[in-house]
């Protein structure tokens, strides 16, 4: 059974978490603050591991993020990096 995402990543968000949080003029800072309105404590450390795919991301933090970041779930999902094989 092939992986979903490769070895090398550990989340299908971290470019578009990224780009909307940029688009919004949003500081990873910011973007850990608000995420607490949540009750979701992701550092802002832990953001920039998320954007640069080196930490996973569960479920509720990725809907925490897309409420965050005035998206739908479905768009901040990279599928260039899924891989079914």
């Amino acid at each position: 059974m092939g992986r979903i995402i490769d070895g090398q990543r550990n989340n299908l968000i971290g470019a578009n978490v990224a780009k909307r949080r940029k688009e919004l003029k949003m500081s990873q800072q910011k973007l850990s603050d608000k995420l607490e309105l949540f009750a979701v404590y992701v550092c802002r450390g832990s953001v920039s591991r998320i954007e640069d795919f080196s930490r996973t991301v569960t479920d509720i933090e990725l809907y925490a993020i897309a409420k965050v970041l005035k998206t739908d779930m479905e768009s901040l999902i990279d599928k260039n990096l899924i891989n079914y094989e």
